[in-house]
């Protein structure tokens, strides 16, 4: 079939088309192992595309968003390694051998992390767009610092904008998991 076909094909839609038609792009394509929310995935990627393309596009792993694909607001983040990273920023074929850890890899299907429970517990989240990141900035800080102060925590979260809120309930919700895990 040819790209021509593909535009024609029904019912595809707009977004299964994209992806169709990527594989019909002449680029050059590498096969990765990612080592991802603690599953090794082995991936067919163009090299050009992104991390945060591959996680969203090509993983099906959306909670990881797009902002400004410019590596200044945040909304990408992931872990690597435990640290925070821009995804829209870090290519794939440079993680081979790092793990990768998206919001969706936090916790469990069955149970809230107790960040994720304060966060839900003193309304952190508003419109929920920066939330993924913001969570996951918060865990490797915990991870590092079990008992941060505001100012550390006001610093680990400085690279993620949120335009809803005054950082003052995700600020408060992540002293709460704090304490939580500390006493828990």
């Amino acid at each position: 079939m040819n790209k021509f076909d593909l535009r024609l094909a029904r019912p595809y839609a707009p977004q299964q088309f994209a992806m169709l038609n990527e594989l019909y792009r002449d680029v050059q394509r590498e096969a990765l192992r990612l080592r991802v929310n603690g599953e090794d995935v082995e991936i067919l990627v163009p090299v050009h595309k992104t991390l945060l393309e591959v996680l969203r596009e090509d993983m099906g792993l959306t909670g990881t968003k797009h902002g400004c694909e410019l590596g200044e607001c945040g909304t990408c983040t992931v872990l690597v390694d435990g640290r925070p990273q821009l995804s829209c920023l870090l290519l794939p074929i440079q993680l081979g051998r790092n793990e990768i850890t998206t919001v969706e890899g936090l916790g469990g299907t069955a149970q809230l992390t107790p960040l994720q429970q304060a966060f839900a517990e003193l309304g952190a989240a508003q419109c929920g767009y920066c939330t993924p990141a913001m969570l996951l900035a918060a865990t490797s800080l915990l991870r590092q610092e079990p008992k941060p102060t505001r100012q550390t925590i006001r610093e680990a979260l400085a690279g993620n904008l949120c335009r809803c809120t005054g950082y003052v309930k995700i600020v408060e919700a992540v002293e709460l998991a704090a304490e939580r895990t500390r006493h828990g």
